[in-house]
């Protein structure tokens, strides 16, 4: 069985999610959720959010999840659907959970929601377990 709190501390300490100030919010085996605040440095030329924060976001919800039970899982394939643009100011909250777990490999979904918990960005992605 994993240290809960060790797994916890090495998906926190994320350089890139601290750079763009993506925050894991719960993590539990096979789930997790982060969170993100949508700042101007986030938009791009149409003052929206740059769906490569977007994908980072759900990203990090998906890698925390598929990590979340101690074993080292990266990322095979992932794609991402974008439905609504958000403001600057949303908090942007990305909710991951195991959609089918095997032996080598794992699917998840990742729901990305606004304070409204209106969909504004779906992804999936599957994890090869070496």
């Amino acid at each position: 069985m994993a240290d809960t709190e060790a797994v916890r501390r090495r998906i926190e300490s994320d350089a890139y999610c601290d750079t763009l100030g993506i925050d894991l919010v719960s993590l539990e085996p096979g789930a997790a959720s982060t969170r993100l605040e949508v700042t101007e440095d986030l938009t791009n030329f149409h003052g929206t959010p740059h769906g490569g924060a977007i994908y980072s976001l759900a990203d990090a919800a998906f890698a925390a999840a598929s990590n979340s039970y101690g074993e080292t899982a990266v990322a095979l394939e992932t794609n991402v659907s974008y439905l609504e643009a958000v403001e600057v100011g949303t908090v942007l909250t990305a909710t991951a959970e195991e959609t089918h777990g095997g032996k080598r490999t794992a699917e998840y979904e990742v729901v990305v929601t606004d304070e409204d918990d209106d969909r504004i960005a779906t992804f999936r992605g599957r994890v090869y377990k070496p």
